[in-house]
């Protein structure tokens, strides 16, 4: 006699699902035939030891996935990443995504506007449009979606520095196209820390960001409810050298420190928490990924509910969207990278992601064309439709060698925790909370750039020795493929983006943006978290008055500083 409470559960779940129209084709065959179960499993877990841990898709701790019905009841989102140039250029390439068939946008942005500066600030001087479009005011982000309905499509925008000023210009683009701004459902980045651990693109202390975000979390969660303020990225501190253990541990440590964060601003976990989700990098250690996001999801459920008393399970989920690895293309033999991002995404998808980003073949050497941004969205759909991906839940669940994985990169991920917390009580704790005096005091003293940058090291020095074989790079490199036309974004961009900024600022009222942002400064000076403290009131309605960016940002920096980060050899 077989016994199976977990499968009960589950069949439940699945039935109702497909009883009220959430399951596409509930009858899947193999491409010869062969009928396929939607979830398989013990048939007597009670007598594996492994069944707690490892459960059934749809039931806590979620290592199976988040849903009873897997990919059956919704496949993961196509979200292509692109930005290149003006708004007007980017928006002709969002428009081709969908049009091909992407389900949502997911906006890159140029490096000044991703440090909190105008395209025509000296120091923007030679990147404006280069690695992501430029965005100076709300004029150029009504440009960027136009003919683009934001009440429809699910949008993500990766930025962190200025995530508020440009979720402010987000929000009033919506507003000037009829769109209820309760409705709008999409991501900002908005994590901070990762900034200070990998990427590099702060502008203030880490408080003064802190106090930004807590804002942003409390608008959201009372007047949003479909929006998600933050997506925690575990992708940027993988793809600057971390192993997938450090890219699991840091990306949910911070993600620990945001929740703290909503706790001390008074909000209700179970409330707030839904709008938390993340961002993984899918690298190209295809069993070790899959591994990576399942325990993802076990253990941000297991410390949701046991250490921050969330007791609703959308409170529990761990979303995430996943990106193919960047640093694992290669500028040798490029047409490679066409075979690393399809077993990349394979990873994701068996790992359960929400959505995905596929790169292209050419983002090694320059933005991608046109042609391969096509087939990188083509690749997701060729997996989604022909490969079989979709039919059946977590299909490597119970393997021996994907548990294992699972369950050993939880126990390193665990070990990453206490470390943080004992450096938080040596610090002498934060307000916050204990997580936070962790991630502060390592983000100081620079341990967790020093740790990215030893595990870089090793793995740069295991290439160099050939212990790690790269095809075409180390190993196999003679080619008879030819040099690729790579996409170029010329000066003209600058000096035309340039010119549009300045003759929106002619054609505004100079007074309504000098008084808008003096409100906006006044508020900034009070303290955080008290009553009408809050900045995105304020700073929406500078940015309707035309204030750009850089002017938003910089009169933030005379009040709270800029930042440098300390040197350290």
């Amino acid at each position: 006699m077989t016994s199976s409470p977990g499968r009960a559960r589950w069949r439940h779940a699945y039935d109702e699902a497909v009883a009220t129209g959430r399951v596409r084709d509930p009858d899947r065959t193999t491409l010869s035939g062969l009928e396929l179960e939607p979830v398989y499993g013990p048939p007597d877990e009670t007598a594996d030891p492994r069944s707690e841990r490892i459960g059934w898709p749809g039931q806590f701790p979620f290592t199976r996935g988040l849903h009873a019905t897997g990919y059956r009841g919704r496949p993961w989102t196509i979200r292509q990443f692109a930005g290149f140039g003006d708004a007007r250029q980017t928006n002709e390439r969002y428009r081709m995504i969908l049009e091909a068939g992407g389900g949502g946008l997911s906006v890159a942005f140029d490096m000044p506007t991703l440090m909190g500066r105008d395209s025509d600030d000296p120091r923007s001087l030679g990147e404006v449009g280069h690695c992501g479009v430029a965005v100076d005011s709300c004029a150029d982000m009504e440009v960027l979606f136009d003919g683009i309905d934001l009440g429809a499509v699910t949008t993500s925008m990766t930025i962190s520095g200025p995530a508020l000023p440009i979720w402010c210009m987000y929000v009033v683009a919506a507003e000037r196209q009829g769109v209820d701004v309760s409705t709008l459902n999409g991501t900002c980045q908005t994590d901070i820390y990762k900034e200070y651990l990998a990427q590099k693109e702060w502008i203030f202390a880490p408080e003064p960001h802190l106090r930004l975000i807590g804002d942003l979390m409390e608008f959201t969660s009372a007047r949003m409810p479909a929006y998600k303020p933050l997506s925690v990225s575990g992708y940027h501190i993988r793809e600057a050298g971390a192993t997938a253990a450090q890219e699991l541990a840091f990306t949910l440590a911070d993600g620990f420190g945001y929740v703290e964060l909503g706790l001390s601003r008074g909000l209700d976990v179970d409330r707030f928490a839904p709008g938390l989700s993340f961002f993984f990098d899918a690298h190209i250690d295809f069993f070790e990924e899959i591994a990576k996001f399942r325990a993802a999801r076990r253990i941000w459920a297991r410390w949701m509910r046991d250490r921050f008393g969330a007791t609703t399970e959308r409170a529990q989920w761990l979303r995430f969207h996943t990106q193919t690895a960047g640093v694992s293309l290669t500028a040798q033999q490029p047409y490679n990278n066409v075979v690393r991002t399809a077993v990349e995404a394979m990873a994701a998808v068996l790992g359960g992601t929400s959505s995905l980003h596929t790169n292209a073949l050419d983002e090694t050497l320059a933005l991608p064309t046109a042609q391969s941004a096509e087939i990188a969205l083509r690749t997701q759909q060729v997996l989604s439709e022909e490969t079989g991906l979709v039919s059946v839940a977590d299909p490597l669940g119970g393997s021996w060698y994907v548990e294992e994985l699972t369950d050993r990169l939880e126990q390193q991920a665990e070990a990453v925790f206490a470390e943080i917390e004992r450096r938080g009580e040596r610090a002498g704790g934060h307000p916050i909370g204990p997580v936070t005096a962790g991630l502060l005091s390592g983000i100081e003293d620079g341990w967790f750039t020093a740790e990215i940058a030893e595990s870089a090291f090793r793995q740069q020095l295991a290439l160099e020795k050939g212990e790690r074989r790269v095809v075409g790079v180390n190993a196999h490199t003679s080619t008879v493929s030819p040099e690729l036309e790579i996409l170029r974004v010329g000066p003209e961009v600058e000096r035309e983006q340039c010119r549009r900024l300045a003759a929106r600022r002619a054609a505004r009222d100079d007074r309504a943006v000098r008084d808008a942002v003096a409100a906006m400064v006044e508020v900034a000076r009070r303290e955080p978290g008290t009553p009408d403290s809050s900045l995105v009131e304020p700073m929406l309605a500078a940015v309707r008055a035309e204030a750009t960016l850089g002017e938003i940002c910089g009169a933030l920096r005379e009040v709270w500083g800029g930042y440098t980060e300390p040197a350290r050899f």
